[in-house]
């Protein structure tokens, strides 16, 4: 049973994603063809292994970095020339994406090292403005490649729609109503969409449930479609029209709210991992940890932050590959709510048998790789393309496992030297480039604001002008 009380799903093995599409663009145009990018180069006789450590990454110029991460993906490096802001999402795409475009607003976007995810070795492109955040991740998962990297599973991609059905004289019996015609019902929201049919996908269950309300009790339906390697709102959304006044009839009610939830409780994805506890700093460290998280679980005023780190990195994933970040960030939250009704951590930290730091993440994840900006987003495209991700499923589980990777930073750096000292430092290169500092002089101004222990933009302003002033 999943954390809402509706039952799991059997897994399913994945159907491959098609051709992606890439994009040109000309004088306020943009238009589509089906020329994909070339898949990775996967190990084997004659190829080169893909691999998540790349030495002094950090190191190098930007250029440099899309250079060692195209040979550490077996990627043409062409694929990754997108990644320039003029060469990225232009305001003619942008114009076909949403209403009303002024602009294109740039994130910068990095790659996290080190993850090694069901064996697999991967690049993670991450989109945020939040220092710190890329660094903690690349850092976590070194650590817990010493016991492997990160396991992974998930059920199968089932999305719900609901059909509110109101005025229903008998709602006791209207559910059972509803649940006789089953088959009825089911037949006709997959007719909306047999090609998702043909590759597999489709309704595999309609559930009847009875909500009391402050205006009356009504007679809520559950359309629960396997959407394949699509996000699927639009697929739920439109079975869910196609059925509502059939099951209003069937029903003797009245249908009004028809769309998809985003409490995507049937649609989990999972990821573990052991942190060592000797690379960690020993029994003391490990106990401590397991007190920090500890508190999240019973408290939900640490819970909300301790939430908002796992969020820091799958937000910053999900963004990269054009998927619907508000949807995610709602069906995390409403999945932290436990069965007593009290809003509580999606993660747990536990110490094993050997004394080290076991990390377990659940929750829902709906990303997809078909449709919406990620076929469409140049960026996107080119971070699918990184990741290396076939499926959905294989997309959603990594992004869990970053969650995980971006909580056990945080937890550890509370339990320890505390989250200042890492994030400030990080922090302190871009107060440092906003007071207006040279990329000659950032590191030198960064110097003293960690000396000084004194992070803030009219210190750095002192310190620019006492360095230029020795000039």
């Amino acid at each position: 049973m999943s954390r809402s009380g509706w039952p799991g799903c059997r897994t399913v093995h994945e159907i491959p994603v098609g051709a992606g599409r890439s994009v040109h663009s000309g004088p306020g145009v943009a238009r589509l063809t089906s020329a994909p990018y070339p898949p990775p180069r996967r190990s084997g006789r004659g190829a080169m292994t893909r691999t998540s450590r790349i030495q002094g990454f950090r190191d190098l110029a930007i250029g440099d970095r899309r250079t060692a991460a195209a040979a550490a993906t077996g990627l043409d490096p062409a694929v990754l020339a997108v990644l320039d802001p003029e060469r990225g999402l232009g305001t003619g795409l942008a114009d076909q994406l949403i209403e009303n475009v002024v602009g294109v607003l740039g994130v910068p976007l990095g790659l996290a090292t080190n993850f090694v995810v069901d064996g697999r070795e991967v690049l993670v492109p991450m989109a945020t403005e939040e220092p710190s955040v890329v660094a903690a991740a690349s850092n976590a998962a070194k650590i817990a490649r010493a016991h492997g990297g990160f396991a992974t599973s998930s059920t199968t991609p089932v999305m719900q729609a609901q059909i509110q059905l109101l005025e229903v004289a008998d709602p006791e019996a209207g559910r059972l109503r509803l649940l006789e015609a089953r088959e009825e019902l089911i037949a006709l929201a997959n007719a909306q969409d047999p090609k998702l049919v043909e590759f597999g996908g489709g309704v595999r269950d309609l559930a009847v449930r009875l909500v009391d309300s402050r205006a009356g009790r009504y007679v809520v339906a559950h359309l629960q479609v396997d959407v394949r390697d699509a996000m699927g709102a639009n697929a739920v959304n439109t079975m869910a029209e196609a059925v509502a006044a059939r099951a209003g009839q069937i029903a003797a009610g009245r249908p009004l709210l028809r769309i998809l939830t985003n409490k995507a409780d049937l649609r989990l994805s999972r990821a573990r991992a052991v942190f060592d506890a000797g690379l960690l700093g020993g029994p003391a460290v490990v106990a401590d940890l397991v007190h920090a998280a500890a508190l999240a679980e019973a408290d939900p005023y640490r819970a909300a932050t301790h939430n908002k780190g796992i969020m820091n990195g799958i937000s910053a994933v999900v963004l990269a590959t054009g998927n619907d970040t508000r949807a995610v960030e709602a069906g995390a939250h409403s999945h932290a709510i436990s069965p007593a009704g009290q809003y509580t951590s999606l993660s747990r930290f536990e110490a094993d048998a050997d004394g080290n730091v076991v990390g377990t993440l659940e929750l829902p994840m709906p990303v997809g790789l078909v449709g919406g900006a990620t076929k469409v987003h140049p960026v996107a495209q080119a971070c699918v393309a990184l990741l290396g991700v076939t499926s959905a499923a294989e997309l959603a589980q990594i992004v869990t496992a970053v969650g995980l990777a971006q909580n056990f930073a945080a937890v550890r750096a509370l339990a320890t030297e505390g989250i200042q000292r890492g994030h400030m430092s990080l922090h302190a290169r871009t107060i440092a480039t906003t007071i207006g500092a040279t990329p000659d002089e950032v590191p030198a101004v960064v110097a003293r604001l960690i000396a000084d222990r004194a992070v803030r933009a009219e210190h750095a302003e002192k310190v620019l002008a006492e360095l230029r002033g020795k000039e």
